[in-house]
């Protein structure tokens, strides 16, 4: 009598098993992920480029308003050459002026004006500290360097004293965001914003607790398809119009 074969485990190979009589459908996934589904919405988001910061200054209120340096500029008017043949019918943005210089170069290949949405602002870090009065002067060192180690580990908006809440902050972008799906249905659109914007809606999606979960380079792309009542992330952080222009555009 031959011996029953054991079963192989994974670490063993075994010979080459037939396939089932009939192979799975290779579309089984196009509901979920939207792929290749009717009335199918692209949100695409665009980081703004790089602000103008003089050389040393210590800003730590991510809100504050800079407009876009050359290197900004130039960053700008790539993504908005790239983004020129999709078919784009509205583009929006945060009031900031970083964001609506970047969302006109966005916006004029599509012969249209930007939209401006306040609610699109980057988040309100140390927006608590009172007019004239120095982060340091509320702030001792210890505790300045603890939120820095925190902030390091734990990336949320939260470790920040005087600041928007992570809560409050990704309420007022998800609300926004969703706003705009609902008064744009049926239409491609882009969203000229900032990193963290990008990070607060997207980690909803995906229900992370940090704030930030990866680092939007100056002018890059994210993508979410929506349909059906579905949110699906696309691609994150795309940068191949930027290095094939020029490699020096990718900043952060």
């Amino acid at each position: 009598m031959q011996p029953h074969p054991l079963p192989a485990s994974p670490s063993t190979p075994s010979p080459p098993r037939k396939p089932p009589a009939q192979a799975p459908s290779p579309t089984s996934l196009d509901k979920p992920f939207l792929t290749g589904q009717p009335d199918v919405v692209q949100l695409t988001f665009v980081r703004h480029g790089k602000q103008d910061v003089p050389s040393g200054a210590f800003t730590p209120a991510l809100w504050a308003d800079p407009p876009l340096s050359d290197l900004g500029k130039r960053q700008a008017a790539t993504v908005g050459k790239a983004l020129g043949s999709e078919p784009i019918a509205a583009v929006l943005c945060s009031h900031l002026q970083r964001a609506v210089e970047t969302a006109r170069e966005v916006a004029a290949p599509h012969g249209v004006e930007p939209v401006i949405y306040p609610e699109l602002r980057e988040v309100e870090t140390y927006r608590d500290v009172p007019d004239g009065v120095r982060l340091e002067d509320v702030l001792s060192p210890v505790m300045w360097h603890g939120v820095r180690e925190r902030f390091n580990r734990e990336l949320r908006w939260d470790v920040s004293p005087f600041s928007e809440s992570s809560a409050e902050f990704r309420h007022r972008v998800v609300t926004v965001v969703e706003g705009i799906l609902a008064l744009h249905k049926g239409q491609q659109l882009a969203v000229v914003c900032h990193g963290g914007v990008i990070n607060a809606y997207i980690g909803h999606l995906l229900g992370l607790r940090q704030d930030m979960f990866f680092r939007p380079a100056h002018a890059s792309v994210s993508r979410v398809l929506t349909g059906g009542g579905r949110r699906v992330i696309h691609t994150l952080n795309e940068l191949h119009h930027l290095q094939a222009a020029d490699p020096s555009l990718v900043t952060f």
